[in-house]
């Protein structure tokens, strides 16, 4: 079947040419769509239960949540590998299931094991939170608003009602975090000698608050043949309000609640800071979503901030920093590279075959099989990243064999003395199986190399599937496209053999004495692919090749007990340092949380730009080891870099029944792994002590008096950090609900 089509192109050639045309103008618009990413979209059915406690401890989150959390998930059908991470006040679990795995189907399942073990979850955590874990990196755009004449608390509204609200909405954003911000807050700082007095205490004001200080609706009424909701209106509208609510006594009275201590409109005690170059800011990290471009989704919040921009003069806002020009520059390499080794085809064909137009006709497969390979690209949901452009890359030279031989076997045809029309004929009859041949065994290897299990599996997914419709297309046009040409655009020639040239000569002489030796010919092929194998033993391996993006991602550590002055004063010590180097171009500080890590006060993120790799000398990785090699002095942390997408290169997983062993097993292990020359960034992850303050109950007094040890710890942790967030009283500012926090002056 596949020798008739060629002869029916040939025979009635419109058919192939407006197929040709429709495949290329397809190709050209699905090209103009594609996504532009830095790696392959990964499609991982990962699910993680997000349980949020206030001010509650790692020990008790363990025992009371993830324990539970993780036997009540275990048994879901398809769950592979189960981690947790646990930090003060959040438990986080992830599952990940096997690739199979229907992603929907995965969250719905994992919801009913956690609504299943909600009952024996404590009272006083908030609701769990279940959702897909959408893998797409890091943050691709930093913007910081500036505004010298705007406090941080009105800058830190500006960014959220305004610049927050206005990017959310944008095509391809998958969200938009708030950085350096801090949030208002109504503190009523109480006086304790002031409670003793009243008989009071911080968890009973702040009770009263919320129970009383509150607008609530208040149902219907049918008045004057109309309804009417009915409302109930209680809160305060002023802060001088506030102040004069009356809290009730418990042996009867009242008193005002200023009385009982001072009431401010301030800032929550911050959990985050930013710094760039040294400078406090506050700004937005914006995430793509899942299977966005990042050229486009730049482009759009580009647009849309110079909108927010002109409506807010002001403010200003400023892009300080951005993965998406590394982006650009492996797409704009990767096609340079295409478009040169594409004219490299040409030439070696053209030296080869020595006659133009054949060169011409064997030429058109290359752009009739690149180009409408982006529309199924399109289709199966691809985009143009490392791994896709790299398969179109080595693709060059392969996709235009089938045409090669076509035309070299239509060539020596017309040498015979035949017509250009019958040539075509007589050799793509006789040529069609091995061309058949050539591109199917290209296939069958590259295609199972698609279906890998694994997340590796995932990225060599588009690799082979590229390949393969490449050469696919590549078939399709040396049977149809380059025989129907052959016939219509070439010449005949007269009949003659044309005389060997020396190179010719001489490698038919080495064929000759090949044969004549046959023994020593397959001896010297043995012996180069054992040398070939020994010298791969030799080689580094890893799964994707180390690159320069000039750009770093270095995440540290504090010993726990450290408050967040602690780890600013150290992030810009440690930046200082980094900005010293020439190399270096910005330091932005990301204070309060590790991207793909822990969340919490001790932790801190910087992203390291350096200069261009063409005006510099020493490569990234060389940076990175004498930046390690640096921070090695600085006391009591934690530092390691990690990828684009928040992960380190290597992960070893301790795992045991005792904590205690767990932690001294990793400790010792990363001891002997910082031993090797071979490796750096060593760090361990094992939990370290925390300092506490541990009050034991007085069994005899608390029974005699009817305080429960629940109370007790609900009266000590609403005293010192206020209650939690939901159980909060607010107040109404106008534009926005504020909360009140009731606690101990300081």
């Amino acid at each position: 079947m596949a020798l008739n089509v060629s002869a029916l192109s040939i025979r009635h050639p419109l058919p192939p040419i407006v197929l040709a045309a429709a495949m290329i103008v397809l190709g050209l618009i699905s090209f103009s769509k594609l996504p532009v990413t830095r790696m392959p979209n990964v499609d991982a059915p990962v699910v993680s239960v997000l349980v949020t406690q206030f001010g509650a401890a790692p020990a008790e989150l363990e025992s009371q949540v993830t324990k539970r959390i993780e036997d009540a998930v275990s048994s879901v059908a398809g769950a592979h590998h189960i981690t947790s991470l646990i930090t003060d006040g959040i438990s986080n679990t992830t599952i990940m299931f096997r690739l199979e795995t229907d992603t929907d189907r995965a969250v719905n399942d994992v919801k009913d094991a956690v609504s299943r073990a909600r009952p024996d979850l404590p009272r006083g955590i908030d609701e769990p939170i279940v959702q897909r874990v959408e893998i797409a990196g890091l943050p691709i755009l930093t913007y910081a608003a500036i505004a010298p004449g705007k406090t941080p608390e009105q800058l830190s509204w500006f960014v959220q009602d305004v610049l927050v609200r206005g990017l959310q909405d944008v095509r391809g954003v998958g969200s938009v975090e708030r950085v350096g911000s801090v949030d208002r807050e109504i503190r009523v700082g109480l006086d304790p000698v002031r409670l003793e007095a009243v008989g009071l205490t911080p968890l009973d004001v702040s009770r009263q608050l919320r129970g009383s200080n509150v607008d609530l609706a208040g149902g219907r009424a049918e008045i004057g043949g109309s309804d009417q909701a009915i409302r109930t209106l209680a809160g305060a509208k002023t802060l001088a309000d506030l102040s004069a609510t009356k809290i009730g006594l418990p042996a009867g009275g009242e008193v005002r609640l200023d009385d009982l201590g001072l009431v401010a409109d301030t800032i929550a005690e911050p959990r985050t800071f930013a710094r760039f170059n040294g400078s406090p800011m506050v700004g937005v990290n914006i995430l793509r979503a899942k299977g966005a471009s990042d050229v486009a989704v730049a482009k759009a919040v580009a647009a849309r901030v110079a909108s927010i921009q002109a409506a807010n003069p002001d403010v200003e806002l400023k892009l300080i920093d951005t993965s998406v020009p590394q982006t650009v520059g492996n797409y704009d390499s990767a096609l340079q590279t295409l478009y040169e080794g594409a004219a490299l085809v040409v030439i070696v064909v053209f030296l080869f075959l020595r006659d133009l137009r054949a060169t011409v006709v064997a030429a058109i497969a290359l752009p009739l099989s690149i180009i409408p390979a982006f529309w199924i690209i399109d289709l199966l949901g691809f985009s143009l990243n490392i791994v896709s452009l790299l398969a179109v890359l080595l693709s060059t030279g392969i996709i235009i064999d089938d045409a090669i031989v076509e035309i070299e076997n239509i060539v020596r045809h017309i040498q015979m003395g035949k017509s250009p029309y019958r040539a075509a004929l007589d050799a793509a009859d006789e040529i069609g199986l091995a061309v058949i041949a050539i591109s199917l065994t290209i296939v069958v290897v590259f295609v199972p190399a698609s279906f890998m299990p694994s997340i590796p599996g995932q990225f060599f997914k588009q690799f082979g599937i590229t390949v393969s419709v490449l050469v696919l297309f590549s078939l399709l046009c040396a049977r149809m496209i380059t025989p129907m040409l052959a016939a219509y655009f070439l010449k005949p020639h007269r009949h003659g053999e044309r005389p060997d040239g020396r190179i010719m000569t001489a490698y038919a002489g080495v064929v000759s004495w090949a044969v004549r030796h046959r023994f020593i010919t397959v001896a010297i092929g043995l012996a180069l692919f054992g040398a070939s194998l020994a010298g791969a033993r030799h080689l580094a391996s890893g799964f994707l090749p180390v690159t320069d993006i000039a750009r770093s991602l270095l995440a540290i550590e504090l010993p726990p007990g450290s408050q967040l002055s602690d780890t600013e004063a150290v992030a810009n010590a440690i930046a200082s340092r980094i900005r010293a180097r020439p190399e270096v171009v910005s330091v932005f500080i990301d204070g309060g949380r590790i991207p793909g890590g822990p969340v919490g006060v001790r932790n801190a993120a910087m992203m390291i730009n350096f200069a261009p790799k063409s005006k510099r000398s020493i490569s990234q990785q060389k940076l990175e080891q004498a930046i390690s090699q640096d921070l090695a002095s600085v006391p009591d942390i934690r530092y390691w870099f990690i990828d684009e997408n928040g992960q380190r290169n290597v992960t070893f997983i301790v795992s045991g029944e005792d904590d205690a062993t767990v932690s001294n097993v990793a400790a010792e292990l990363a001891t002997q792994m910082r031993r090797l020359p071979s490796v750096t960034n060593v760090s361990s992850g094992a939990t370290l002590s925390r300092p506490e303050l541990r009050i034991y109950p007085r069994q005899d007094l608390t029974v005699r008096l009817g305080v429960s040890t629940e109370s007790l710890s609900e009266t000590i942790r609403v005293a010192t950090i206020g209650d939690v967030g939901p159980a909060l009283a607010k107040f109404d500012a106008g534009d926005r609900i504020v909360p009140i926090r009731v606690l101990l002056d300081e």
